[in-house]
């Protein structure tokens, strides 16, 4: 069994689109230090899968996989219930799923802006909303929100993905001071990726050929290369453990200096 230093020893983490990527890494992280964590899903045979391998790492009963398609209200009541209950409650929300996929302005059909702003902003309102009723048992909380750069600084060609990222850092800190103003001991805080090796790359790796892909991304970064999805689950698991506990309302810029040219 894989060691741990316990920097989330007994807290609950609730992730999703853990199937793959962000989401599968963070939940990796957030176990090796000491939680029980929840994947969730709409790839449900890929979350059972990465909870299988967590399992194995770290024992029987610390990951659990559900189905959840974020967009929709009634599978998130369901999905955090079976949680609380398999866990023992709710501490910690990561609202990971998301999808890019746009098109440039005038060709962007309506059904697809709002299939993304769905996924990618819907899904954090309803989170919040529905897990605050799990995580009010559990304080300390925290809710930490995967927008990206993408959110903070525009292109020309993705309206959508820029929106709903900018909608998911603003939204983070209504959350943040709505609990705040509650007095609830539940943070929210939102990171801010720059490109990052995980599935969403894949078109363009497919595209150009992955080395061709990532030196072109690295490129526009200025450290000179793309990020690796630990860079960001060691920032989920400093935002899930009580090591921030005065860091509400805030983001974290993980873009290799993008933001700073």
């Amino acid at each position: 069994m894989a060691q741990t230093t316990g920097r989330v020893a007994g807290k609950k983490a609730f992730i999703t689109g853990a199937a793959q990527g962000l989401g599968a890494a963070a939940a990796r992280k957030l176990a090796s230090e000491g939680a029980k964590v929840a994947l969730a899903d709409i790839n449900v045979d890929g979350a059972k899968a990465a909870a299988a391998e967590i399992n194995a790492a770290h024992g029987a009963g610390t990951a659990f996989a559900y189905a959840l398609d974020v967009t929709q209200e009634d599978q998130w009541i369901g999905a955090l219930e079976a949680a609380a209950a398999d866990m023992g409650g709710l501490s910690v929300l990561v609202n990971n799923a998301g999808v890019a996929g746009d098109k440039p302005l005038e060709q962007m059909e309506f059904d697809l802006w709002k299939r993304i702003m769905s996924i990618n902003v819907d899904s954090v309102f309803l989170g919040a909303k529905h897990a605050l009723t799990h995580m009010r048992a559990h304080q300390p909380g925290s809710i930490v929100n995967i927008s990206s750069i993408a959110g903070l600084i525009a292109n020309h060609n993705s309206p959508a993905y820029n929106a709903s990222k900018a909608g998911v850092w603003l939204l983070s800190k209504n959350i943040a001071l709505y609990c705040a103003k509650l007095g609830l001991d539940i943070r929210s805080n939102s990171i801010h990726p720059t490109f990052i090796d995980t599935p969403i790359l894949d078109p363009l790796s497919q595209r150009l050929g992955k080395e061709e892909a990532h030196a072109k991304l690295g490129r526009q970064i200025p450290l000179g290369h793309i990020g690796e999805p630990d860079d960001i689950a060691n920032a989920v698991l400093y935002l899930a453990s009580d090591e921030s506990k005065f860091m509400t309302g805030a983001e974290l810029k993980l873009d290799g200096g993008i933001s700073a040219m």
